[in-house]
């Protein structure tokens, strides 16, 4: 393995001078033609030199798609915005399994107008593929898109019967029902002729496309000139039509300027995935949002990743579709080429821009925010997915070389501040599942670093295996579990204590666990989970925690469970004794099942070592004489921080109302002193 790692580089590396300096579009190809990866370079030569660096020095996943593929073509373009629309054409044609693979949210309902009918009419769909349909939304409930076309027909009587009911009508001379009821308005309604329905289809669709304040001002035009020449019953038809285009606007609120026209695209993600929120913006109101997940196989930046969805979110838009601004996270590198790209697709200037401050800023951590919750629910589903759950196992069991699937799965964390406070939390996943009422967190009184602080916990931990429930102690009986829907997991130190901790430790320890959340229960454990033998050992880091926890598996004298580590920066697996880690497909069930893992073993560590440092600072305020709950809430409150808190000078510690210059002495002495 050594020596295929540091080989020079590939065979089909081009000759020196082979590949031009001009802008163009590359392809990786196997050996059986298939294209592997597709990208763009405003200079061939310089970025595809990249590639063919010494293989020990690429990363990980791009080492993976050049020892792949067997060989590499590229093809000269005029401008660097040419390469960018034959770079879509051809990820679009080939779908190429290294390049980031997008998954869109079908589940949201669109409101569609069918404009390559006679007489186009409006409907809820969620097929985005109706033959020259224009479509608005998503919605996040069918309900709303049903609401807004109740309101909208008000105001714009178009077509909402069946192509059967629409033929029928036309053929017989007679309203089709939805007509005679006054909900359908189209040519079968008999009230207007075929060219009179396209003009109000016309209107209907420049305002849910951001028109609506001429529609306000025009309505509010002739219903003045009604009342004036005292036709009041034509005044209420239009005084009920801007009514229906008050409530059809109070559902997007107005977040921008009236004259804004903008995409904004909110991007989080992580090694493996990221989550896109598309934020359409008209007339500056929401009017649609657009969920896309993308999956990555090879490390990009995440520059290059907006460059990516941008391509694909306008590649195949219609003029209509490309707003004049685009807001976006980060600037791609070749941002003056996109806007030029886009500023050719739509007729007009687009720009492309960060949003930094005031109300864009504002939106865009929104729409970060629905990112990320995006992410976290797409990681979290096809962690529960029964068939992903099976598979991720069985990878798992292969990949390791593992004599059978490891269906109960441990993973340990350390955290720490500045190297004190340090804590470690192990959880626990059975059936590719968490148990979270399996969860333990420990306390490391004395460690030198974060591998010994693992290896003492591992050998705390190995302690109980095969034990019986006699030898459980009391401080055990302390459960992690989590309360409802997104509560934090309670820690208990129970399992940090050794067996011969007993008397007043195991209740100090029981006590002290008791204290850190409101969801803590001390019950006495009818069943030794503690002493499960784990099939599988996972732990957050690379080689040198791996090796000490194979040593603290040797010492307790249980090297038969597997064992591996997961390193973050690249995600790798390690194995005890590799010199080289197992490297999993990006769209591997395993990868994500390991990575969720290592996620929630962090969460569960940062969380308890909050709690921990939270209760220590009070318990330090509790003995101050005359500082009493909630002045101590106050005094956190107003300085943000611990850290804040004990920086603060006695006249910065005055400053808080009730608090005077001898209380104030007195809390920065008892500070100095902790």
């Amino acid at each position: 393995m050594a020596a295929t790692t540091r080989k020079p580089t590939v065979a089909y590396k081009p000759k020196p001078g082979e590949i031009p300096t001009n802008p163009g579009v590359y392809r990786f190809r196997d050996a059986d033609g298939r294209v592997l990866y597709v990208g763009k370079a405003k200079n061939l030569r310089a970025r595809l030199s990249n590639y063919f660096a010494p293989l020990h020095t690429l990363h990980e996943r791009t080492r993976r798609m050049v020892t792949t593929a067997a060989s590499v073509e590229w093809t000269v373009v005029a401008t660097d915005v040419d390469s960018l629309q034959l770079e879509y054409q051809w990820i679009k044609e080939f779908d190429p399994p290294f390049n980031v693979r997008y998954k869109d949210d079908k589940s949201y309902p669109f409101m569609a107008i069918t404009l390559a009918d006679e007489a186009p009419r409006v409907i809820v769909t969620r097929n985005r593929r109706i033959k020259g349909a224009k479509y608005f939304g998503p919605y996040p409930k069918v309900w709303a898109v049903h609401d807004t076309i109740d309101l909208m027909i008000r105001v714009f009587p178009i077509r909402t019967c069946s192509d059967s009911s629409y033929k029928k009508a036309m053929a017989t001379g007679r309203p089709c029902f939805p007509g005679q009821i006054g909900r359908c308005g189209g040519p079968c309604s008999m009230k207007v002729t075929v060219e009179e329905h396209r003009a109000i289809v016309d209107d209907f669709i420049a305002f849910m496309s951001g028109g609506d304040q001429r529609f306000t001002r025009e309505l509010t035009a002739r219903m003045r000139e009604a009342s004036a020449a005292m036709d009041y019953e034509s005044a209420a038809v239009y005084r009920d039509k801007l009514q229906a285009i008050d409530a059809v606007l109070n559902k997007s609120a107005l977040v921008l300027t009236e004259d804004t026209d903008a995409d904004l695209f909110g991007i989080a993600e992580d090694e493996l995935a990221a989550a896109v929120q598309h934020f359409v913006i008209r007339g500056g109101r929401v009017r649609g949002v657009r969920a896309t997940t993308i999956e990555k196989e090879l490390d990009i930046t995440g520059a290059d990743l907006v460059d990516q969805v941008l391509q694909r979110t306008y590649g195949g838009a219609a003029e209509a579709d490309i707003p004049k601004q685009v807001l976006v996270p980060v600037l791609p590198d070749d941002a003056a080429e996109l806007e030029e790209w886009l500023r050719a697709r739509r007729g007009r200037n687009v720009s492309i821009q960060v949003a930094q401050r005031g109300r864009k800023a504002d939106l865009m951590k929104t729409a970060s925010l629905n990112a990320q919750q995006a992410l976290m629910l797409h990681k979290t589903r096809r962690t529960s997915d029964y068939v992903a759950r099976t598979q991720a196992l069985t990878d798992l069991q292969e990949a390791l070389d593992l004599a059978e699937a490891p269906l109960r799965i441990e993973c340990f964390d350390v955290s720490h501040l500045s190297g004190t406070n340090v804590v470690a939390s192990m959880v626990v996943f059975e059936d590719g599942l968490p148990r979270k009422d399996q969860y333990r967190s420990f306390k490391v009184e004395d460690t030198t670093d974060d591998t010994d602080s693992l290896y003492q916990v591992l050998t705390r931990r190995l302690a109980y295996v095969d034990r019986g429930e006699d030898a459980v102690p009391e401080a055990e009986a302390v459960r992690g579990g989590e309360a409802g829907s997104g509560a934090e997991a309670a820690s208990g130190d129970g399992p940090a204590r050794a067996a011969e901790e007993t008397g007043a430790e195991e209740k100090s320890a029981v006590t002290d666990a008791a204290s850190l959340a409101d969801e803590e229960v001390v019950t006495e454990r009818r069943r030794p989970r503690f002493a499960y033998r784990p099939q599988l050992l996972v732990v957050d880091g690379g080689k040198p925690q791996v090796e000490a926890a194979a040593r603290a598996l040797r010492d307790a004298g249980h090297e038969e469970i597997a064992l591996c580590g997961i390193a973050k920066r690249l995600e790798e697996v390690w194995l005890p004794g590799e010199d080289f880690p197992v490297i999993l497909p990006r769209t591997s069930e395993a990868l994500y099942l390991l990575q969720r893992l290592r996620d929630e073993a962090h969460r569960f560590a940062i969380t308890h070592q909050r709690k921990r440092r939270r209760r220590d600072i009070q318990s330090v305020l509790a003995e101050i004489p005359g500082l009493g709950e909630a002045r101590i809430r106050a005094l956190l409150r107003h300085f943000g921080s611990v850290a804040a808190l004990k920086q603060a000078t006695v006249e910065q510690i005055e400053e808080l109302p009730g608090v005077g210059p001898k209380l104030a002495a007195s809390i920065r002495a008892h500070l100095a002193e902790s």
